[in-house]
């Protein structure tokens, strides 16, 4: 069932069953009020017909003769005037064989003749004057009152529910416009919907399926990027491998094992690649996979070094003081050793490259500084570009991905990334985090 359908049921149940109710309630209400009309009206014809009698003389009761009054008998209502006596001197309907006689004055009803009547006796000065209507002529003027009530309240329902229906359509016009939009879109197309007057309760769903599709777009992207990078930095390394495996199937002696063992550091090379780009995928898809595990300034520092084969010639300086940083152990390790390593590729193997530890107001800065040939007017724009090299990565194993691991990271943990031309040559690279609340 559609939903615009499940609308106008629910609420055109809830109109018809509303309108039951009040219409019960009316129909009560007015049964009362039609009653009580025609009794206010007995009783004000009885207490005129003893207007009329108080006026007339004591001796015109004397010979009233026949006093019954020329009334058709299918007259709804009737009239009878009792002498203190209990003699009738004047009735309407004389076929009445018990006649109007009420035991007690007020409203009382009774069978007379096979019918029900309701009458009303009104005393004065010993005179009982009786009125008298027939209930089913009450009935009839009761059937009529409520029919002609009935027509237009029915007619306001049904109208209601025209109403309602056209409005449901108006209401649901946005959602039929994003079904159709949805409908026409080819399956690859990720741009963002527009719904033009979207209500602000649509204007949620609308906002979340373009955030998805954004989502989805950046994942593509992401995933597009990852196989051409992939194809591109693999290509090489697979080659190299498999020719220096080749020239070792021919060559003997140590030849063939020199041919081994450039294969042995093309495989180290892809390896290290191949973890490379994983890692960048991960840190910019924001997978939450990681050991969410924060450490010290520190323990990071300390992690970093270890990882390097020659970290003896990376001089430390910090202020002694353990830090925690806002950021995954993993992580932030991850990076400050591909800063450290990129640092000790560029520079010479008699030189020291620098690492100090700064805490400034909310933040802890990494500073690693090399003594490259970097000149000091150069850009350093390309140094976060996928696998960009210098001129000392072209030479040795570099993949052209530790620095852009680096500002991944920095960036998806509200880091910065900085890079500062030092004025002998060389650079020096600041990272920074934001401090850990202490727990």
């Amino acid at each position: 069932m559609s939903l615009r359908w499940r609308l106008l049921l629910t609420l055109g149940l809830s109109f018809a069953a509303l309108w039951g109710l009040v219409a019960v309630w009316l129909y009560s209400d007015l049964q009362d009020q039609v009653r009580d009309t025609l009794d206010q009206r007995l009783a004000a014809s009885a207490r005129m017909v003893a207007g009329l009698v108080a006026q007339l003389p004591d001796s015109a009761w004397q010979n009233t003769g026949d006093p019954v009054l020329s009334v058709p008998s299918s007259a709804g209502v009737a009239c009878q005037i009792n002498a203190p006596s209990g003699r009738v001197l004047m009735r309407t309907h004389g076929q009445f064989d018990d006649g109007l006689e009420s035991p007690a004055p007020g409203f009382t009803d009774r069978d007379i003749d096979g019918e029900r009547w309701r009458l009303f006796t009104y005393v004065q000065n010993g005179v009982h004057i009786t009125t008298a209507d027939r209930l089913v002529e009450r009935s009839a003027l009761q059937r009529n009152v409520i029919a002609v009530a009935a027509v237009p309240f029915a007619v306001a329902l049904l109208g209601s529910l025209v109403v309602l229906w056209f409005g449901i359509r108006r209401g649901l016009r946005p959602l039929e416009r994003l079904r159709g939009e949805l409908s026409r879109r080819a399956p690859d197309t990720l741009i963002p919907v527009e719904i033009d007057d979207a209500p602000k309760e649509l204007r949620p769903a609308v906002d979340t399926l373009n955030q998805l599709l954004v989502r989805t777009g950046e994942t593509l992207a992401r995933e597009q990027r990852f196989t051409s990078d992939a194809a591109h930095e693999l290509r090489t390394p697979l080659t190299a491998i498999k020719t220096h495996v080749q020239l070792a199937k021919r060559l003997d002696g140590n030849e063939a094992y020199a041919a081994l063992a450039q294969a042995e550091a093309g495989i180290a090379r892809l390896q290290r690649t191949l973890e490379q780009l994983l890692l960048l995928a991960r840190v910019e898809a924001g997978e939450s996979h990681f050991d969410m595990a924060q450490a010290t300034s520190s323990a990071i520092a300390t992690a970093a070094l270890a990882d390097l084969p020659n970290g003896g010639r990376v001089g430390i300086h910090e202020n002694g003081v353990a830090i925690p940083v806002a950021v995954p152990k993993a992580l932030a390790t991850a990076a400050l050793r591909n800063l450290l390593d990129n640092a000790l590729r560029h520079t010479r193997a008699d030189r020291e490259v620098s690492l100090a530890i700064e805490v400034k107001a909310a933040r802890v800065t990494f500073v690693v500084c090399d003594q490259g040939d970097w000149p000091a007017d150069r850009d350093t724009q390309p140094l976060t570009q996928r696998f960009w090299r210098g001129e000392a990565s072209r030479a040795g194993a570099g993949s052209g991905l530790g620095l852009t691991i680096a500002a991944a990271i920095a960036q998806r943990f509200a880091g910065e990334l900085a890079f500062e031309p030092r004025p002998g040559g060389g650079l020096a690279v600041r990272l920074s985090w934001p401090r850990a609340a202490p727990s």
